[in-house]
């Protein structure tokens, strides 16, 4: 796999995931399961793309940031 995520857009994914993964411990604690569910799988993927440096979306669609 060759990084396609770089610099502030990294930066940017690793603060989100963390920011929806307090949300959907909050959705979890409140019984809300189905958005729970739906928030970790978002926080989880964007957590995968800020560790790997890889997006396949962005790959799709031509975008490399690593060069910012």
């Amino acid at each position: 796999m060759e990084s396609n995520v770089g610099g502030r857009d990294r930066i940017a994914r690793g603060i989100v995931a963390v920011l929806l993964t307090v949300v959907a411990v909050k959705a979890l604690a409140s019984g809300r399961r189905s958005r729970a569910v739906l928030l970790g799988v978002a926080a989880l993927g964007l957590g995968i793309n800020a560790v790997t440096c890889f997006c396949g979306l962005n790959r799709a669609l031509g975008i490399d940031t690593t060069t910012e």
